[in-house]
């Protein structure tokens, strides 16, 4: 067990000094809180737009998290041979891979984290055509960013520590404060006669996302044990746009008794479970913790299925 969580750890924390995953995290985050500062003339529709863009936006990032971390966790160190020096030591095959995935997971929840936290914001932020942008917010949340950096640039020049990984953590802190500010002490006005209040009900749908990210993530693992980066971002992303249109393709001829639509049905996994947009829109009251719970049954079955041909693959996978 602490061979497990040693390699988890190590497998975390190489991932979030990657450049690429700070960058992922930041752009991601900032861009949320810009798409509640236009004005969208939108006729009242305009915290629908905000919330379907700002899931959206966390639902990509994370699929290019995914297949990026996922490469650079295992698909990297089979070909630089590291993966190599650490299964010459009593180390089976499957608890490396299983440890990848840990912590592989482990970072997709602390980007998705960071998105939520700029999309609860964002949904504050929303107004119509009576109201303006609340200038306030993004300056508070703009400062958290930057102070973060500035920790990180601190910390870095100062104590030697690298620079990525405490901008991470930094960001994550500080994102978080800049939220309870924002939420304590601002108002914003959406008309002329109420106030935006932060939609909760983001965080469930930002729950659902994330299960997505964990089956994309073992995917991506299972695709990394025999192929590069840009491979395993072409399947990946093939998989994600044939399972948003699998209802049509394949839930159809599976409710007519086709043989193949069934078991593609079954194989293909279902994004549209875990995007529930329009409930939020609705506000239907069908949208519970228990729709959540039995979707993360799903997750686990999906998952272990997918870690159990990504161990397959691995166990024949040449490592020298």
């Amino acid at each position: 067990m602490r061979q497990f969580i040693t390699i988890a750890t190590n497998a975390f924390m190489e991932l979030v000094r990657q450049p690429v995953f700070l960058l992922l995290m930041t752009a991601s985050s900032v861009f949320e809180i810009f798409l509640a500062t236009p004005y969208y003339f939108a006729f009242g529709d305009e915290p629908k737009l905000v919330k379907n863009s700002v899931l959206a936006v966390m639902l990509l990032a994370g699929l290019f998290g995914a297949v990026l971390s996922a490469s650079a966790s295992l698909a990297r160190e089979i070909r630089s041979g590291t993966a190599l020096a650490v299964l010459s030591k009593p180390i089976g095959r499957a608890q490396f891979l299983l440890a990848k995935y840990a912590g592989l997971i482990v970072a997709l929840t602390v980007l998705t984290y960071v998105n939520l936290v700029a999309a609860l914001i964002a949904s504050r932020m929303t107004f119509d055509a009576y109201s303006s942008t609340d200038v306030a917010a993004v300056g508070i949340f703009g400062g958290g960013v930057v102070v973060a950096y500035a920790l990180a640039g601190f910390s870095n020049f100062f104590l030697r520590r690298p620079f990525v990984s405490d901008a991470v953590f930094a960001l994550l802190i500080m994102v978080t404060v800049a939220a309870f500010v924002i939420f304590q002490f601002t108002t914003q006005k959406q008309s002329s006669y109420e106030l935006s209040t932060v939609d909760w009900r983001l965080v469930p749908a930002a729950v659902l996302i994330l299960f997505a990210l964990w089956i994309l993530a073992a995917l991506a693992l299972a695709c990394s044990t025999r192929f590069d980066m840009i491979p395993t971002l072409t399947i990946c992303s093939a998989l994600f746009l044939v399972g948003l249109m699998s209802d049509y393709l394949f839930g159809r001829p599976a409710e007519r008794g086709v043989w193949w639509g069934s078991v593609l049905y079954t194989v293909i996994p279902n994004w549209q479970n875990f995007w529930l947009a329009d409930a939020l829109d609705s506000g239907k009251s069908t949208f519970h913790w228990g729709y959540v719970a039995k979707s993360f049954a799903y997750v686990v079955g999906y998952v272990g299925a997918s870690l159990a041909v990504a161990v397959t693959l691995f166990e024949d996978r040449e490592l020298s």
